[in-house]
Order: C-alpha cells, then sequence, then structure tokens
C-alpha cells in the first residue's frame, strides 16, 4: 500500500484533488440510492455486451449505450474500491498533472480511462458485468510515473504476517511489481469481476503516451539550442 513519494511538486494539484472530489461525490450519490444503486450502476456502468451488440439490457436508459465508456471511470462499487483508487491518483497524479500541465491532464486523465475501458470490451465482448472504476485511468497515471520518475521512491506498507513495515521503495520496482500482478492475474485469475485488462491498458497507454509527449519536448529543445 503506497503512502506517499518523495517528488516534491511545485504547484498545487488542483485537477487531481478535483478527480477526487468528483469520484466521491458520485460515490457519496450512489450510497444515497440505497437498493437502487446496483441499477444506477447498470445504467452508468460500461457493460461490453452493450457495446459490442448494440443493445441496451436491462435497466433500460435513455442515451446511447456508448456513453458508458466515459460514464464508467466515474463509478465506483464499494468504499474499498473509491479510497483505494483515490490514494493511488493523489499519491502519484499530482506530479503526472504538473509535468503535463492541468489541460493536458485533464484529457490524458479521461483519455486513458476510456482506452482502459476499450481494452476491456474488446478482450470481454459477450460479458454482462457492468465495468466501472477509475483504476484504467490511474493505472495510466502509473504509468506515466514509471517513465517521468523511474528512480523515484514510494513509502510503501509491507504485512509480514502480523507485523507491519514502511518501506521506501523505487518507484520502478513499485510500479513494475504493480504492472507484473495485473498482467499475472489476467491469465490466472478466471470468474473475477476485477478488470485486469483495463488496468494493463490503462497502464501502457499512460506509459506510451507520456513517452511520446517526453521524446517531443527533448526534440524541441534541442532544435531550439542548435538554431541558438
Amino acid at each position: 500500500i503506497p503512502l506517499k513519494d518523495n517528488i516534491p511538486r511545485r504547484t498545487f494539484p488542483i485537477c487531481t484533488i478535483l478527480f477526487i472530489l468528483i469520484n466521491t461525490a458520485i460515490f457519496f450519490y450512489e450510497v444515497s440510492l440505497g437498493r437502487a444503486m446496483p441499477d444506477f450502476i447498470k445504467r452508468f456502468g460500461c457493460i461490453p455486451y452493450e457495446i459490442t451488440h448494440y443493445k441496451d439490457i436491462e435497466p433500460f436508459v435513455s442515451y446511447p449505450v456508448y456513453f458508458t465508456i466515459g460514464t464508467s471511470i466515474f463509478l465506483h462499487g464499494g468504499w474499498l474500491h473509491l479510497i483505494g483508487n483515490m490514494l493511488f491518483l493523489y499519491i502519484f497524479g499530482d506530479n503526472i498533472e504538473e509535468w503535463l500541465g492541468r489541460r493536458r491532464f485533464i484529457l490524458f486523465y479521461i483519455g486513458c480511462g476510456i482506452a482502459a475501458s476499450i481494452a476491456q470490451i474488446i478482450l470481454t465482448p459477450n460479458s454482462k458485468l457492468p465495468t466501472v472504476g477509475a483504476s484504467g485511468a490511474i493505472a495510466g497515471v502509473m504509468g506515466a510515473f514509471l517513465i517521468l520518475y523511474p528512480g523515484a521512491r514510494v513509502l510503501t506498507v509491507i504485512p509480514i504476517f502480523i507485523f507491519i513495515r514502511m518501506v521506501w521503495v523505487p518507484a520502478f520496482m513499485f510500479l513494475g511489481f504493480w504492472i507484473i500482478l495485473q498482467i499475472f492475474n489476467s491469465m490466472f485469475a478466471h470468474g473475477t469481476n476485477i478488470a485486469f485488462f483495463a488496468h494493463i491498458a490503462g497502464f501502457f497507454t499512460g506509459l506510451f503516451s507520456v513517452r511520446a509527449i517526453k521524446r517531443r519536448k527533448m526534440m524541441g529543445f534541442r532544435i531550439t539550442d542548435s538554431r541558438e
């Protein structure tokens, strides 16, 4: 469980905080629905079968089912789901927001979430279970962090039987272990309701996107420098 990283920030992460507040507010609304919460999740969650067959299944909605590819990334299925995702977003999101800039970070976050949803649809086209959660978008943030700050350290809680240790772990080890675990689980954890394919797709979307942006920035600097 990560607690914080050692990369200082110079600006207030307003977009990261805004995403945390939006996700939290929507979840509180879900909880306020009581017994109607499952129907709400089915309406706004991304159900692969609905997308691949373009067929709305109960409970029916008044908008195109494709909209759920985007709306699903702001829903969560439980308290642990929400708290875990928001913790990861808070720890890794601020530095990526600062590096990308606020407007680009918003597009990046939503884009990674949509890419994650699409990957889950492609790999489980007949599933009638709603896919919800910001995990894919946050996985993209983690992939970006791995590219930009591989030498950073992450203060991590490591439970060892009944004991708990807090250790500073290199970011490349923490994030590398995390993505390997997602890949392993996607191959062997059958019958689970966790969207491991979405995590993997979001992670690599973020990784390759930021890698491309970083290269472009470096090339721009070289061109400017050579002209001087």
